[in-house]
């Protein structure tokens, strides 16, 4: 099992960014447009909550898709895990704390690949690409926030 982190800080009310990123299209706006990805279903409009269900499809690391539950949501953390998919394992724990200058946003994700001793070498491939989406994401949200 891999742990992939990245912090950053966005100047915008911890209520604003908690609002934003439990609304579920905020993934079409922090996405990697290369990533193509696609909310195929989801069991909410808009707001998640614990429980819902999402089914998405696009490039994570290559073409695929994948059904999540949020599976914990208190404010103003929470967890999606991956149900179906290219993963073996995948929790993706999202955490903000609040700052004087705005919000700490904390993406922590534990993932394994399925594949035996080959997916263990694809691990560090993984891991690159995740540093290169999230750090996407970062940009996205700090434009879309301000």
């Amino acid at each position: 099992m891999r742990r992939f982190s990245h912090t950053f800080e966005v100047a915008a009310p911890i209520e604003k960014v908690w609002l934003f990123y439990t609304d579920i299209s905020h993934l079409g706006m922090i996405t990697p447009p290369e990533m193509k990805l696609r909310i195929v279903k989801c069991t909410t409009d808009r707001q998640i909550a614990e429980g819902t269900e999402v089914w998405l499809e696009g490039n994570l690391v290559m073409k695929s898709r994948w059904h999540s539950r949020i599976t914990y949501l208190k404010p103003y953390v929470y967890i999606d895990e991956m149900l179906e998919g290219r993963f073996r394992v995948w929790k993706h724990t999202h955490t903000f704390e609040p700052r004087d200058t705005g919000t700490k946003v904390i993406d922590t994700i534990d993932f394994e690949l399925p594949y035996g001793l080959l997916g263990k070498v694809l691990e560090a491939y993984v891991e690159k690409q995740l540093a290169k989406i999230f750090a996407q994401r970062k940009e996205s949200t700090i434009r879309v926030l301000k």
